[in-house]
Order: C-alpha cells, then structure tokens, then sequence
C-alpha cells in the first residue's frame, strides 16, 4: 500500500480528506474548498481549489477524473480528462471544471466535485527506430475507429 502525505491548506481546513466512498471504490473523493458557492452557468469553466497539496511518490501520479453522477446528471465535467499530477508537483490541487449542461451548477463548499487515482507510471525511454516492430493483431495503421464501427 502507498503511502500519499496531504497537507491541508488554510482554506481548506474543516473539510474531509479524500476518501473513498465505499470499499471497493477506485477514486478517492475531492472536494471543493471554496470560500462561497460558485454558480457555473452553461458552458462555463472555472479552476475550483481543493484546499490539499499532495506528495505523491516518485513514480507514481495522480489521475483526476470526472465524478459520474456529476456528469451524468448535470454535465458538469473536468476540461480535461483525466488531468495528471506529476509526483514532483507540490501546490494546490486544483479542478478545472466545465459545465457541458443546459442549466446553470452551483458548487458549494465541501461538495464532492471530482475523483483522484493514484497510479504507478513505469519508467520508460523513447528509441527512435527506422521500422516498428510489428504489433500484435490486424489493426496496424488504420487510425482513428479502425478496431470497428464509428
């Protein structure tokens, strides 16, 4: 098991650490420290602050992701999905969310506006080659919606 310290920042005092939600939940919950609620109106975005800094381990990242039901049933989603937290990045977590729906979203503080999951990243290293091996299966070079239809 990994080990990730989390300081909590003075706007974010009071608030719930990431957790869980249930035992076999991948995603631990972030929640928005805001100082008052935030109406984001139909096809706004906004950076909403978790009031956390992470230390993720080297070799390790943080994946945020959309909370489903958030984005189901009100279009609220991140600009963009899943953003990475690089394990030598020290400040505040921040969400960039999007309202995709057709109403305006208030957040409030304390809601639970995106998930986060921590992840192992091997190490790797680029070779420039003159030919790529050949993969593994039919799909090649098709591109884009080759593995079937659309």
């Amino acid at each position: 098991m990994e080990r990730i310290a989390v300081q909590v920042l003075p706007h974010g005092a009071g608030l719930p650490l990431p957790a869980r939600a249930s035992a076999g939940a991948a995603g631990f919950d972030l929640r928005a420290a805001l100082t008052e609620s935030l109406t984001l109106l139909p096809g706004a975005r906004a950076l909403v602050p978790c009031g956390i800094a992470l230390a993720i381990p080297e070799g390790w990242e943080g994946q945020v992701r959309p909370r489903s039901g958030l984005a189901f049933r009100h279009g609220i989603t991140l600009i963009n999905s899943p953003g990475t937290i690089d394990s030598d990045y020290r400040g505040e977590v921040l969400v960039p969310l999007v309202n995709l729906g057709s109403e305006p979203f208030v957040v409030q503080r304390g809601e639970r506006i995106a998930q986060i999951i921590f992840a192992p990243v091997p190490a790797s290293t680029l070779v420039e080659v003159q030919e790529l091996p050949a993969a593994a299966g039919d799909r090649g070079s098709g591109g884009f919606g080759s593995t079937g239809r659309g």
